[in-house]
């Protein structure tokens, strides 16, 4: 079993790739599998500034907001072939990431985190208010992805599987990149940072502009993440802005284990299976799945993923 483990997280971009392209065989339906896809992908571009680097941010529900908004936006209002309204998203929410991360990295602590709830509810409101644009409280509607050929065969995006596996070929790209990000000089320095500040500006690292290029990498993620959300959904609800987002992300993570590379997405995993689980028996659902988060963090403080390789030993290198 050991042996096991140690083999996937050497190889973690390879499995990963093999274990998400069975994964729609393993949920009850293709749209759960595809929600936990995305929003696995969501966690993992958040842990990066989280988990890797020990900024706790409140507010990367902007990220995907103005992934998804930028990208339902340029296919509804603008015609765009959607493989551009994608680019569109990500270089939207890394330019989002740009300027939030510029005026959050001057603060440190809970002011950081105060300063990123605040500047992600400033961009709720600029959505919300655009309402020629964005829909306002009824969201943006018309997302759609009209049949095409690849190679000459024809691809329908509203068949669930040809879906689910349009949407992995991205998140196998962030993932890919993530894990190349993370074995790079940079993920040292990153690491180095989390564990101490100032020890890592002594060692001559420059650090401010260290947080904001994680800053804005882990913003294009996320951004990647709500552009095949608003593909998915063929519409891009306001509540894609909204705090309660950057707040599962948070929860995610810290149930799938911070600081590691697949324990963001297992969060994602077990909280999205668990909530679709626990809604057809009761509606506190989210009575039930607070009490099962308060169980992890209590017991399992690593998280799921985290805590399976603390009892395996696993390199930490390999995380």
């Amino acid at each position: 079993m050991n042996s096991l483990f140690q083999l996937i997280a050497r190889h973690r971009v390879l499995t990963s790739t093999i274990f998400l392209a069975i994964f729609p065989f393993v949920m009850p339906y293709e749209a759960l599998a595809i929600n936990i896809l995305i929003f696995g992908l969501f966690a993992m571009g958040f842990n990066l500034l989280f988990g890797y680097m020990g900024l706790l941010s409140f507010g990367h529900a902007a990220f995907l907001g103005i992934g998804s908004y930028l990208t339902g936006i340029g296919i509804v209002h603008y015609g765009l072939p959607w493989g551009i309204a994608i680019l569109a998203g990500v270089i939207g929410a890394a330019i989002g990431g740009l300027i939030m991360g510029f005026l959050a990295i001057r603060t440190r602590g809970i002011y950081f985190s105060m300063v990123t709830l605040a500047l992600g509810q400033i961009v709720y409101y600029i959505f919300y208010k655009a309402e020629s644009l964005t829909g306002g409280e009824n969201g943006l509607r018309g997302v759609r992805v009209d049949p095409f050929n690849i190679l000459g065969i024809p691809v329908d995006f509203l068949n669930p599987v040809v879906k689910y596996y349009i949407i992995l070929f991205f998140v196998v790209i962030a993932i890919w990149l993530i894990s190349r990000i993370l074995n790079s000089p940079l993920g040292a320095v990153m690491e180095a940072i989390r564990e101490n500040e100032k020890r890592a500006a002594a060692c001559g690292f420059d650090v401010a502009k260290t947080k904001l290029l994680v800053f804005i990498l882990s913003a294009g993620i996320c951004g990647l993440a709500g552009s095949l959300r608003a593909l998915h959904l063929s519409i891009v609800p306001i509540d894609s802005l909204h705090y309660l987002q950057s707040g599962q992300a948070v929860m995610m993570s810290i149930l799938g284990g911070m600081g590691t590379f697949f324990g963001p997405f297992v969060g994602a995993a077990v909280m999205l299976y668990l909530e679709d689980v626990v809604t057809t028996f009761t509606k506190h659902w989210m009575a039930v799945v607070g009490l099962v988060f308060m169980f992890f963090v209590l017991f399992f403080p690593k998280g799921i993923w985290g805590t399976i390789l603390s009892k395996l030993q696993i390199n930490q290198d390999s995380k």
